[in-house]
């Protein structure tokens, strides 16, 4: 038995997953099954639960200095595990990284500008850049093969020349594609066209399937500096979002201090649980752990599909990164409100609805499959069953 197939009750830990899964979809913790908000239903490796027992021992719970661990830490497993080389002085560390997205459309836009998304995308960046009064400008990913592909020339066509910046989902999600160095480059040439600000959120860079290889594209094209700034955490690689701690890692002198300039008028400095709990993380343990889990992702993904491709009119895109799987209904040929009743009225399972990623994920619907095996398995059975008359 893994490590990873232990049911840990989340229920009435205020948890968002899973104690606001009724009030959100009607989907009822008791009977139900929560695989919507993207965290994971595992403990996380022993390094990290270590550290935050021994802050409890301490028992003083005082403001954080001296981040030298830290970021030797962070400067370790980027280039461990990413070949990166990076120095502390472009380390920022920012509660999660919606709120370093926030920061960066504060710091590199202005209230009417653009910020360009590769839609479907993750709904908190639509989000937070419409909460600051700029734009939303959707550049549609075009499906090729049953994934996504950049469309450059189509994008190039939809600029109007306010746009200021473009935020990239590397890993994507939540169609699970690893860009390639080809596309990495697109998207670097592209931004140099229009003079745009990159942020690269690479959130689920250590969540990679076997057989597929993340680049960073600050390693991959360091030329791009001048416009660049990289957002990492290890909130989702080791399942501690609750701690809300965020790297946001940026080489130019200037964008840096554009982005300082924010941060301290924003008053924002680190939570200290945060720290610690990244510091352990990003350890040789902590890599053990990473590659146990991928492989136990990468059969959550292989029984999910399976699952998928034997009910008709359905179809799970291909997952080559991140443990969300994007699953596409149109084939039922059922309205939206017709297949939502049956996944979450007759199989009881709660989910994230494809239209709010943006244009192009109406018939999609994002499932988390990082949970133990069982609750996949019944989750793919649940599906089979309801929606068994189309067999």
């Amino acid at each position: 038995m893994s490590e990873f197939d232990r049911i840990i009750d989340r229920v009435g830990t205020h948890s968002a997953k899973w104690d606001m899964m009724e009030a959100a979809y009607g989907v009822s913790p008791q009977d139900g099954i929560a695989m919507w908000v993207a965290d994971m239903d595992f403990a996380p490796p022993a390094c990290v639960q270590r550290a935050v027992e021994a802050m409890a021992a301490h028992g003083v719970y005082g403001y954080y200095g001296d981040e030298r661990d830290y970021h030797t830490a962070i400067r370790w497993w980027m280039k461990a595990r990413h070949g990166w080389e990076v120095e502390p002085s472009w380390i920022f560390t920012t509660h999660g990284l919606v709120n370093g997205t926030a920061i960066c459309v504060d710091a590199f836009t202005q209230p009417g500008d653009a910020v360009v998304l590769t839609t479907p995308v993750y709904h908190a960046f639509s989000r937070v850049v419409r909460a600051a009064g700029r734009e939303v400008r959707e550049c549609p990913l075009k499906l090729v093969d049953g994934r996504y592909e950049m469309d450059f020339a189509a994008w190039d066509g939809l600029m109007t020349g306010n746009e200021r910046m473009f935020i990239l989902c590397s890993p994507h999600n939540p169609g699970g594609r690893v860009w390639t160095l080809d596309e990495l480059k697109g998207v670097v040439d592209f931004c140099e066209r229009h003079d745009l600000v990159l942020v690269s959120d690479e959130i689920h860079h250590d969540l990679v399937m076997p057989g597929q290889r993340h680049r960073v594209l600050a390693a991959a094209f360091p030329e791009a500096a001048g416009r660049l700034v990289t957002m990492t955490a290890p909130t989702k690689s080791f399942n501690i979002a609750g701690c809300h701690s965020g790297n946001v890692i940026i080489a130019d002198e200037k964008l840096r201090a554009a982005f300082a300039g924010r941060m301290m008028a924003l008053g924002i400095s680190p939570n200290s649980f945060g720290v610690e709990m990244a510091r352990a993380a990003y350890s040789p343990e902590g890599a053990d752990w990473i590659d146990r889990l991928v492989a136990y992702l990468d059969g959550n993904r292989q029984v999910f599909d399976k699952g998928i491709a034997a009910i008709p009119g359905l179809k799970s895109m291909p997952l080559e990164a991140t443990y969300l799987a994007w699953v596409d209904l149109s084939g039922t040929g059922m309205t939206e409100a017709e297949a939502l009743a049956r996944v979450e009225r007759q199989a009881k399972i709660a989910v994230n609805h494809g239209k709010t990623f943006g244009k192009g994920g109406e018939s999609y619907l994002r499932f988390n499959i990082a949970t133990p095996r069982a609750r996949v398995e019944e989750a793919v059975a649940r599906l089979g069953r309801a929606f068994g008359d189309l067999q």
